[in-house]
């Protein structure tokens, strides 16, 4: 089962951690894992390439663990472009959680990481 959690402070997402297989199909085959794996990087390198966000980051492919974010200095633009993409990565995350709950946690804590 692969867990992510979304750490909050006030209505903005401060950051994000993914742990564990999905366990849905073997490697090379995991659909489920695919996606989950493709929307949260996609959203990391949203914060990085797009939004121009210095985010704490790291990841482990073996161990299937990521973890990102967000530094506490940031202009009223980083705020609001990282919360876009954030709250979109949750919006996947959520779609993806109510389709295949057997395979994925999903939680929200109101304490940063």
């Amino acid at each position: 089962m692969t867990t992510i959690r979304f750490f909050q402070k006030d209505e903005f997402i401060t950051a994000v951690e993914c742990e564990g297989h999905t366990g849905y199909d073997v490697e090379g085959f995991d659909v489920v894992c695919a996606a989950l794996s493709s929307i949260v990087q996609t959203a990391v390198l949203g914060l990085m390439q797009v939004a121009g966000i210095n985010v704490e980051y790291k990841v482990s492919e073996a161990e299937g663990y990521l973890f990102v974010k967000l530094p506490q200095n940031m202009t009223e633009t980083e705020k609001h472009d990282s919360n876009v993409i954030l709250k979109t990565l949750f919006l996947g995350a959520s779609d993806l959680y109510e389709g295949f709950s057997d395979y994925i946690n999903l939680e929200v804590k109101n304490n940063v990481h």
